[in-house]
């Protein structure tokens, strides 16, 4: 069968039986996995978070055979009213207690209202707006893996530092997108740099961003940054290779950038890079362990980044909650969950030891990496030099600063 958004959406959809019987709902825990599957974050989301879901479920359930867990899948196409309507649906007649990856700011921005007004609850990995823990935080979800204010930070600040301090932002128009850019120019102005300028242009409208670049060159500028992600980064750096700008000097720096991408498009195209990760599969022995033992389930040549590593290890450790809560409790108040998993310490091999604030946010170390030369890189998947790692208690906004109503002064 060829699959397709229209397939994915419906399938997320006739998945959800009509009813129930009782001895079913008093055990299972359905979690909804809400990504792109087909869009322009389809590999940096998509099959490979499907994937790490059910790695997790499967972990648990090998440890806890008498909780059961059920993994629903939607397609969002990147439309807000089309994400908000599945989870809508999924709550009303689905029986899902959890939505998960949302990988979209908008669709999560906008999904807080149905979520808190169904009491259900949702682990946020792909969408990487602060804002979500910040002043439109929820106490009905966590955001897990990485926020435009983290990868920001980690990446401006360390780059004004060695020298690049002239700046030009190329943005998707969408809340992360402008997060993104806001973020990381409060940071380069506060090291001492400067914001030349910025170009804006409508998420999932090109494929040339030539006339882009070209204006980011002329700026003068010393650092092009991509607030964008996925497809539309790969086809930003190949044009910049083919314009000669990596090695005319000026750095390329992504504001949110996976390690799929740069499998994607090879190191040819993404040596030089620099970018911001908190998970890589070849960290150290847990980080290894884990990709190891999901690796079966992916594509060829695919391995885990940032956000599917969180789906996998947020997870984990919301269905640790659901056991020590009981799963009746769990399945009648999903805000009840999340305060449980701030309570909890977090600890998986994605992610090491680690905790979840008040705000909702995750939180861990972040690492600046930059791509490795083709001649540097010792086999496939070995795409990365780590420069510099920002500590767990300074890799996130601080929790005072995001105006979450959470957070008690």
């Amino acid at each position: 069968m060829t699959l397709d958004r229209r397939t994915f959406v419906l399938a997320g959809l006739a998945m959800m039986p009509a009813s129930l019987s009782r001895a079913q709902s008093t055990n299972t825990i359905r979690i909804g996995v809400i990504t792109d599957m087909s869009g322009v974050y389809r590999d940096v989301s998509g099959p490979t978070t499907v994937a790490c879901v059910q790695q997790a479920a499967d972990e648990f359930m090998a440890q806890t055979p008498d909780i059961k867990v059920e993994i629903l899948t939607a397609d969002h196409q990147n439309k807000p009213d089309v994400g908000l309507t599945i989870i809508r649906q999924w709550f009303d007649r689905g029986g899902v207690d959890l939505i998960e990856n949302v990988g979209n700011s908008s669709i999560a921005l906008g999904s807080r209202g149905i979520i808190e007004e169904k009491r259900k609850a949702a682990l946020i990995t792909t969408a990487g707006s602060s804002d979500l823990t910040g002043k439109s935080c929820s106490p009905n979800w966590v955001h897990w893996s990485w926020d435009s204010w983290c990868l920001a930070h980690s990446t401006a600040t360390s780059l004004v530092r060695v020298g690049g301090d002239r700046w030009f932002f190329i943005t998707a128009d969408y809340a992360f997108g402008h997060a993104a850019e806001a973020d990381a120019s409060r940071f380069v102005k506060a090291a001492g740099g400067k914001v030349l300028g910025a170009v804006r242009y409508p998420l999932g409208s090109t494929a040339d961003f030539s006339s882009y670049l070209l204006q980011a060159q002329s700026s003068g500028a010393n650092v092009i940054a991509f607030a964008n992600s996925g497809s539309e980064l790969i086809a930003c750096l190949k044009q910049a290779q083919e314009f000669g700008i990596e090695g005319s000097g000026v750095r390329l720096a992504a504001m949110v950038g996976y390690v799929t991408d740069v499998l994607g498009m090879g190191l040819p195209v993404a040596k030089g890079l620099s970018l911001t990760e908190t998970f890589y599969w070849d960290l150290n022995e847990r980080t290894r362990g884990f990709t190891k033992r999901v690796k079966p389930r992916l594509a060829a040549n695919v391995l885990p980044n940032m956000s599917q590593a969180g789906d996998y290890a947020g997870v984990l450790h919301y269905l640790k909650a659901v056991k020590e809560l009981g799963v009746a409790q769990a399945k009648a108040d999903g805000r009840a969950v999340i305060e449980l998993m701030k309570r909890m310490p977090t600890d998986d091999d994605a992610f090491g030891a680690g905790r979840i604030r008040a705000d909702g946010r995750k939180i861990h170390p972040a690492y600046l990496f930059e791509v490795k030369k083709p001649e540097e890189s010792r086999g496939a998947g070995d795409v990365y030099k780590l420069v510099s790692t920002m500590p767990a208690d300074e890799a996130f906004r601080p929790e005072a600063d995001g105006a979450c109503p959470l957070v008690r002064s």
